[in-house]
């Protein structure tokens, strides 16, 4: 299989190194495309040697790319309201597409990538690690074992600390026209998990949104005054404990900072700037076709990471918690706040709770990544009892959640997701489960 990926930026490593060395007898990485040439050639560097190299592309090259190297599938890790465009190219030029989550930001976005999907027939492929999480596949295990009955309602957490949560304020991310805000760039995950862990998907939606702590007023409660425009040059990041020394990471400043004349971008943008979009603190209540209730919070500025769930079904209850202890990309956390640990309790009714072995694998998130790499690129893996590949629909569906709990913060209604896909003229099957 041959395989061109575009966009070179830090989570194109791992499909990377996927393709052109673990499963290199099976693949091949013919190509790679970036609008950012410094980029594109560090990534081009790192590919082991073989023949004249790896081709590369600039991003308005994109078409000579899939008509000169024929891949038969694309990946796509550029930012998230740009995945369409690749998206809906690639699959006009006969390949098949794998895409980092989210799927797209938008409604009119995903009207064209689901246009042309049905147009050409070709398959597209959301890498969803997290279903691949030993500890999240054995929740999927136990639901789907009828352990607890049918399951009435879900109460979902995701803390976001002050390293990790604060680091979506001082990228691209930070502009919800170009991520979709948190509630769709990170909780597709999340709401994708309850999709899938539910064998159902949303049928309402009602949420509410609002940036509490990224803002000006922090910084200034805080005496971060004066303030620069980003870590490198302000004057007031030796006494910020949000400050990203990016001259002095290695990683991100040849990756980041030794690439800004070519694009323009800053990796280390003020995280309480006025022009910020996107909240840092929602809630969202979801109806499910299969009649489950879900509540569920983001916080991007706890005082640790991690998650906190709850199965509320009618034979008992179902729990999980995961202590994240991490680096960001090539930083780590200043402080600790204790070690990592994941626990599950299954409490049936009548009995005592039973702290479960939790299923545990090695690798990068939780081990999920080699898992679900396997799953994607050895063509003798074969069967998955669990269900975990993703198609566009599934895509389709997890983003639903999050783009109709932008527009209820926005509008302060509850969305009913049949009449909101109707008004915008889109079609989406429900997924078979």
């Amino acid at each position: 299989m041959k395989y061109a990926i575009v966009g070179t930026g830090s989570r194109h490593k791992m499909f990377r190194r996927a393709v052109g060395e673990t499963y290199s007898r099976e693949n091949e990485l013919v190509a790679l495309c970036d609008v950012n040439e410094h980029r594109l050639a560090l990534s081009a560097a790192a590919v082991p040697a073989s023949g004249n190299g790896i081709a590369t592309y600039r991003a308005e090259q994109f078409h000579d790319m899939l008509s000169e190297q024929k891949p038969d599938t694309v990946i796509v890790t550029v930012p998230d309201y740009l995945h369409h465009e690749y998206i809906v190219e690639a699959m006009r030029a006969g390949c098949d597409v794998m895409t980092e989550k989210p799927m797209t930001i938008d409604l009119d976005k995903l009207k064209a990538i689901l246009e042309v999907q049905a147009e050409t027939g070709r398959s597209i492929t959301v890498t969803f690690n997290y279903r691949y999480t030993p500890a999240r596949t054995q929740i999927k295990d136990i639901l789907m074992s009828g352990a607890i009955g049918e399951i009435t309602a879900v109460n979902f957490t995701w803390y976001l600390d002050r390293v990790h949560g604060a680091d979506y304020f001082r990228r691209w991310h930070r502009y919800k026209n170009q991520s979709g805000g948190l509630l769709v760039h990170k909780s597709t995950h999340h709401f994708d998990l309850v999709n899938w862990w539910l064998g159902s998907s949303p049928t309402a939606v009602a949420a509410h949104g609002r940036r509490a702590f990224y803002r000006p007023e922090t910084a200034d409660a805080m005496g971060l005054v004066p303030r620069g425009p980003r870590c490198h040059v302000c004057p007031s990041a030796d006494r910020c404990d949000f400050k990203l020394d990016i001259a002095a990471d290695g990683p991100l400043r040849e990756l980041y900072l030794e690439a800004e004349d070519l694009d323009g971008y800053m990796r280390d943008l003020c995280v309480f700037d006025e022009d910020i979009t996107i909240e840092d603190t929602m809630q969202v209540h979801a109806l499910y076709a299969n009649g489950a209730t879900l509540n569920y919070t983001l916080a991007a500025y706890s005082p640790w990471e991690g998650l906190e769930i709850k199965f509320h079904g009618t034979k008992g209850e179902l729990s999980h918690r995961h202590v994240e202890v991490h680096g960001v990309f090539g930083g780590k956390q200043s402080k600790s706040h204790g070690s990592e640990s994941m626990t599950t309790i299954l409490h049936l009714a009548g009995q005592e709770p039973q702290n479960l072995e939790v299923w545990a694998g090695e690798g990068d998130h939780g081990g999920a990544d080699p898992v679900m790499l396997s799953h994607l690129f050895d063509p003798s893996v074969t069967g998955d009892r669990y269900g975990r590949g993703s198609s566009h629909i599934d895509g389709a569906w997890s983003i639903l959640t999050g783009i109709a709990a932008n527009a209820s913060i926005e509008t302060g209604e509850m969305i009913h997701i049949e009449r909101f896909l109707a008004d915008s003229g889109i079609t989406l099957p429900q997924k078979q489960w």
